[in-house]
């Protein structure tokens, strides 16, 4: 369907080498687009951009440390000198911490917070000011249904996911002269290597499945939609949202 289609357009995605960035940066590439990965695994970079090469599409990839800001400006900076422009940004690198809030350390709190928050606001400030000299562009971060709800024992990562929804909000007002779109997916709880240690806990998986009102965590190719949605000529009338997908979470 055309109003889906992204050919000719340049996407990046940040932790983009495995779980819910892998399964963005395929469908995006399904989709049409030519796809950059960042990630700190080489490795990794580059079985994804095979991966995506086999679409037929144009794929890079950089391992670039999100926590150095210069970095972060000189990775951008390369992209659009390799593809000469950049269409899509998605801000999925991410991390998160399970502790007691008394017991929680600050090294813990500014690991959590410095990429989840920091580090994705300066990527869509070096992504936004390329954006600004085209004068369109699609910044799509990844949110949390966290981030709307409280939940025991991931106080950093709730205070980080409720910051990126509303810090979308704030760019997005602000950037909408220049064209530029900004939103957010929120998923809830789907299963990747991030999470995989807990959720093999079966009290940890029987509560939150329990929880979900589709009874069934979801998988990373579950965003896919909602990506393709975001980045594509079907959404332009569309910023400053959070489109959740969360097997009914928030509809309690």
């Amino acid at each position: 369907m055309k109003l889906f289609n992204l050919e000719n357009k340049v996407a990046v995605i940040t932790g983009g080498n495995r779980g819910l960035g892998r399964a963005m940066a395929l469908a995006l590439a399904n989709a049409g687009a030519d796809i950059v990965i960042i990630g700190r695994s080489e490795e990794k970079n580059n079985e994804v951009v095979r991966e995506i090469q086999k679409f037929g599409r144009k794929a890079a990839s950089f391992s670039t440390d999100l926590r150095d800001i210069p970095a972060i400006n000189e990775m951008v900076a390369e992209v659009v000198s390799q593809f000469g422009k950049m269409d899509i940004f998605i801000n999925n690198a991410g991390v998160s911490h399970t502790e007691s809030a008394f017991d929680l350390k600050e090294e813990d709190w500014d690991n959590v917070m410095d990429l989840n928050v920091k580090s994705l606001f300066f990527c869509c400030q070096a992504a936004g000011r390329i954006m600004k000299e085209q004068g369109y562009g699609k910044i799509i971060n990844l949110a949390s249904v966290a981030g709307a709800v409280g939940e025991v024992g991931i106080a950093p990562y709730t205070a980080s996911k409720a910051a990126v929804i509303n810090l979308t909000r704030s760019l997005a007002l602000e950037w909408v002269r220049y064209g530029i779109q900004v939103n957010a997916i929120g998923p809830s709880y789907i299963e990747t290597d991030m999470n995989r240690d807990e959720l093999s806990n079966p009290k940890v998986r029987s509560k939150i499945v329990g929880k979900t009102p589709m009874k069934r965590l979801g998988n990373p190719d579950e965003l896919s939609g909602a990506a393709i949605f975001l980045a594509s000529d079907a959404s332009n009338y569309m910023t400053g949202q959070t489109v959740y997908v969360d097997g009914g979470w928030l509809a309690q």
